[in-house]
């Protein structure tokens, strides 16, 4: 039998999602990773050297995946905001994800992608801010961390939350 060994990565990579955004790395087995992807454990290692990396490989993917799937667009911050909480909704991995990072490597710990991603935003909310189109009551890193902030609500009903976010957001922004 031929083994697909794309195809048995991204299986892997589905699954320690699954665990890692359970369990955080600590918490997290390889033995379930592997018997939850259908693969054998050495695999892992092969693939991935350590469950270490294999957590840094899952973080990353998810963050590439949300910075993709949501671009800033820093004339309608509440629309921004909008999206990304019902990015988190969809997928409440990321979340889980980032806050077992950060749990276990410091509230500093972020993956390289989402520090480039945070400089470009704070930089094109800072351009908007010059060109008059975004209120500058607050410093533009300032304005972005509360866009983020907010966009992480989680209680009442999700609609009631999303409008919460998008009004908060657009109050901040006087749009």
């Amino acid at each position: 039998m031929v083994r697909d060994k794309e195809a048995t990565k991204r299986k892997l990579l589905d699954a320690a999602t699954t665990e890692f955004a359970t369990y955080g790395i600590a918490g997290a087995r390889v033995d379930r990773i592997a018997k939850n992807a259908g693969a054998n454990k050495a695999l892992i290692y092969a693939y991935f050297c350590s469950k270490e990396y294999l957590f840094e490989t899952v973080v990353q993917e998810q963050v590439d995946a949300a910075i993709k799937a949501v671009p800033i667009t820093p004339d309608d911050l509440p629309g921004y905001a909008g999206r990304l909480f019902d990015r988190y909704q969809e997928h409440p991995e990321v979340l889980r994800l980032m806050g077992w990072l950060r749990l276990e490597n410091g509230f500093d710990a972020a993956p390289e992608a989402e520090v480039r991603a945070h400089a470009d935003k704070v930089a094109a909310i800072r351009e908007a801010q010059r060109a008059g189109s975004v209120p500058d009551h607050f410093d533009a890193e300032e304005l972005l961390s509360l866009v983020l902030h907010l966009s992480f609500l989680s209680f009442s009903s999700p609609a009631a939350t999303r409008d919460l976010v998008v009004r908060s957001v657009a109050r901040l922004t006087g749009t």
